[in-house]
């Protein structure tokens, strides 16, 4: 099959939605597919080379919005070229773009929200809720409903995604979503990682993997930091992310009065090998988000055998709570102290299990070529190219049955 992504933007810095299309369409070239994508950057962008696959760059784009021109009738010209389009993330131009693209053809559309269906939203942000209730009925409503079918990542997104908004109707399907098994060398990461930062090693780590931003629950970790690990010196925490609202100033200011700026490492975003090596000399990830639809770096983590501390608030924390691969707790500053204290509390048999339970977690539910397996079954079905009778494809299609809400 040839295969579209749809995606506003593939600037690294925007995180989970432009990381599961890499790991995801590289999975499914694996497999014999092709796979492309058509964004809505400036074609001479430089991070459109970092991307791993063709990019149609057509904008460059105006406005919040990120509306383009020409959108809409390259896609036009160019849907017949491609067995399925699969849109990443709503409320910007290229989904309703797509919708109007596709109308009264035969090429079948998914949607992956990606958690921006969220009640959160709601409750954190009323007013830019209310203009988003302005723009629903005549826009993103019509792009879920005439989807082939909307796809969740998790049960969790799926069950929150029907409380956001009156006159929600689609077709819903939980495929899941991943990572990779990582491809470097152990030692040649931490090497790469502690020759960076050269004053962290024989701290035991504490990391912080995302982008700066108050959803993340930043100044939940600093405060819990400060209040259980004070005196501990030989713990340090590594926060690792890009900060496109300029709030680490304010934290790193609040760590100033709290007396431990000094054990907290400022990376901005990291990537590749040293990225891995980040995760690799890591005791332990810690994620108090507010709101987290999935959480790419947590199975990042799971992967490199790190546990995961995380909130409640993260749709995939039944999975890593029910496989014994982290810690669970609340997205308020006691949850936050109660996940550090609780993992501080642990022997050092508990913890070596613990880091053997997180590596299992993610080779049995977020291995990136078993949901690449089921998508393609999936859109292949949809597209009239499905395979020759399997047990995967005939497993993958009764599991993930479309369900249709109105």
């Amino acid at each position: 099959m040839k295969l579209l992504y749809t995606i506003s933007s593939v600037d690294p810095v925007g995180g989970g939605p432009i990381e599961s299309i890499r790991q995801l369409g590289l999975s499914l070239l694996s497999f014999g597919h092709k796979v492309e994508i058509a964004s809505l950057d400036p074609p001479g962008a430089v991070y459109l080379s970092e991307c791993q696959l063709p990019v149609h760059a057509l904008g460059p784009a105006v406005s919040g919005y990120a509306f383009t021109p020409r959108f809409i009738p390259w896609l036009r010209v160019n849907r017949s070229s491609y067995d399925a389009v699969v849109v990443n993330g709503i409320w910007q131009f290229h989904s309703y773009g797509t919708w109007r693209a596709l109308r009264g053809s035969s090429i079948p559309y998914f949607v992956y929200p990606h958690g921006m269906l969220d009640p959160w939203f709601k409750k954190q942000h009323p007013l830019k809720h209310l203009k988003k209730w302005m723009y629903w009925p005549w826009a993103e409503y019509r792009v879920l409903r005439d989807a082939q079918a909307v796809v969740f990542t998790s049960e969790e997104e799926r069950i929150l995604a029907r409380s956001s908004f009156w006159f929600y109707r689609c077709n819903e399907i939980v495929v899941g979503l991943g990572t990779s098994k990582p491809q470097g060398e152990e030692r040649s990461e931490l090497n790469e990682f502690f020759r960076r930062y050269p004053s962290l090693r024989g701290k035991k780590l504490l990391l912080f993997m995302g982008r700066i931003h108050p959803k993340k629950g930043c100044d939940l970790l600093i405060e819990a930091f400060a209040q259980v690990l004070r005196r501990d010196r030989v713990w340090h925490l590594v926060m690792a992310g890009p900060d496109q609202l300029g709030w680490s100033g304010r934290l790193n200011q609040r760590a100033k009065e709290l007396g431990i700026s000094s054990r907290i490492t400022w990376t901005g975003m990291i990537s590749g090998a040293l990225k891995m090596g980040a995760l690799r000399a890591a005791e332990a990830l810690i994620l108090p988000s507010h709101q987290e639809n999935f959480g790419m770096v947590v199975p990042e983590a799971l992967a490199a055998g790190v546990p995961a501390l995380i909130s409640n608030k993260i749709n995939i924390w039944r999975e890593i709570k029910a496989s014994g691969a982290g810690l669970v707790a609340e997205d308020t500053l006691s949850g936050t102290c109660q996940l550090l204290q609780t993992y501080l509390e642990m022997t050092d048999e508990i913890k070596l299990a613990m880091r053997k339970r997180a590596y299992q977690c993610f080779a049995q539910r977020f291995e990136i070529t078993r949901t690449a397996e089921t998508l393609s079954a999936i859109l292949a079905d949809s597209s009239g190219k499905a395979p020759a009778f399997s047990w995967e494809f005939a497993t993958a299609m009764k599991t993930h049955r479309v369900s249709r809400v109105q």
